[in-house]
């Protein structure tokens, strides 16, 4: 790669970021300690929900959402096909079968007027992407939700910081699924959250995230009592002053936990949330202003009442006005020291969905269209001026010289 090669996103750290982590490593603890929950509740408290549980990725939130819902066996999915995976490994990997629902063509978020055709008697749930940091269009899914007595799941690892009809991503749904990758709004290295305002689903939330252990002090009624009709006398449920050293697994699940190593450095990152979103929305309206005239590029829809965090910025190009395709454009943008990158591979065409689900080419016809024509651009809150001005000057070159 060339020595001044703009990647399309990187971690934006400062001395504060180093000192908040430095005071853990010298603390008596660095995991399962105080600022797990401190950051969990400057989380809920940033996004109006409830609730948050803290986990160790952004599939693991999503994994973590599934399981505390009694996804599994028997059970289907409805996701997006244009997104990472993960949305739908995490279905999968509950045990639940994943239906796609092709997404709007102009915010490439899901197409809620696809539900209907997606869901079957067995649909227990829907997970939207909230794509590029775009919010979802969730009146329109909460409704449809509702009337078929469906849960709703966010995706919403592109969306911290996001806006629908002046409400949080973060409030909107059954619950909200984040993730502190390095390239998200937010870093914690690896990390992820799940919101809600579910009393109930928070506590299995943060049961299901260590390895379905709870401890004294938790209500009876609230886990998994299908699975105990043995009526074990030693389970807390049997005891009215169980030992203090007791524990219980209550259910199988994974060590999903995260550290306070990453908690601090997730804490003072959020103080710095807005301040991301704010340069990034910047960024994206440098692009927008340069690129919408450009009869070889179509830019994603940002209707009224929402306001995106700006997570990626993406294009389509105009493949019929070009004499090359978008191979040729990325690999020459490449080699100018633009980071362009592709999202995503629609997870319909990955083969162990093909395999499946006899999924094949033509099946989500959008999603298709969208990915066989996107690039996406650089964009992180560390770009400067000049950043933005030669990516722009140089996509405008690359396509203008490659005009059929």
């Amino acid at each position: 790669m060339p020595s001044d090669f703009i990647p399309y996103g990187q971690q934006c750290l400062d001395a504060s970021d180093i000192e908040a982590v430095l005071e853990v490593l010298n603390s008596d603890w660095i995991t399962q300690g105080p600022k797990i929950e401190a950051f969990e509740a400057a989380v809920s408290e940033r996004v109006d929900s409830k609730y948050a549980v803290a986990v160790s990725t952004g599939t693991a939130a999503l994994h973590t959402a599934c399981l505390s819902a009694h996804i599994g066996p028997g059970d289907d999915v409805v996701t997006t096909p244009l997104t990472f995976a993960a949305s739908a490994n995490s279905a999968r990997l509950a045990g639940a079968e994943v239906r796609f629902a092709d997404i709007d063509a102009d915010t490439l978020c899901i197409d809620p007027g696809k539900l209907e055709s997606a869901i079957t008697p067995n649909t227990k749930a829907i997970i939207p992407v909230d794509f590029a940091g775009l919010p979802c269009d969730m009146d329109e899914i909460n409704t449809f939700a509702h009337a078929n007595d469906l849960l709703v799941i966010t995706d919403a690892a592109h969306s911290l910081g996001a806006q629908y009809k002046e409400r949080s991503v973060g409030s909107l749904a059954t619950m909200t699924c984040f993730s502190f990758h390095p390239v998200k709004a937010i870093t914690t290295g690896e990390g992820g959250m799940v919101t809600t305002d579910d009393e109930h689903l928070y506590r299995i939330l943060k049961m299901v995230r260590g390895h379905g252990i709870a401890r004294s002090g938790f209500d009876p009624e609230l886990f998994f009592q299908a699975n105990d009709e043995s009526g074990d006398v030693l389970s807390p449920r049997k005891q009215l002053d169980p030992a203090p050293w007791y524990y219980e697994v209550q259910t199988l699940a994974p060590n999903y936990r995260i550290t306070d190593i990453q908690c601090a450095l997730g804490l003072s990152q959020l103080s710095k949330l807005d301040q991301f979103v704010t340069r990034r929305a910047e960024l994206a309206t440098r692009y927008a202003q340069a690129f919408s005239s450009c009869d070889l590029l179509q830019l994603q829809e940002l209707p009224a009442g929402r306001r995106s965090a700006c997570h990626i910025f993406v294009v389509r190009l105009n493949l019929n006005a070009l004499a090359v395709g978008r191979r040729k454009i990325f690999e020459y943008l490449r080699a100018a020291g633009i980071g362009v990158q592709v999202h995503y591979i629609p997870v319909h065409l990955h083969p162990y969905y093909r395999n499946r689900y006899g999924h094949a080419r033509g099946d989500f016809p959008t999603a298709e269209s969208y990915y066989d024509s996107a690039l996406t651009l650089p964009l992180f809150p560390a770009m400067t001026d000049s950043d933005v001005d030669r990516v722009i000057d140089t996509v405008l070159e690359v396509v203008g010289q490659n005009r059929r």
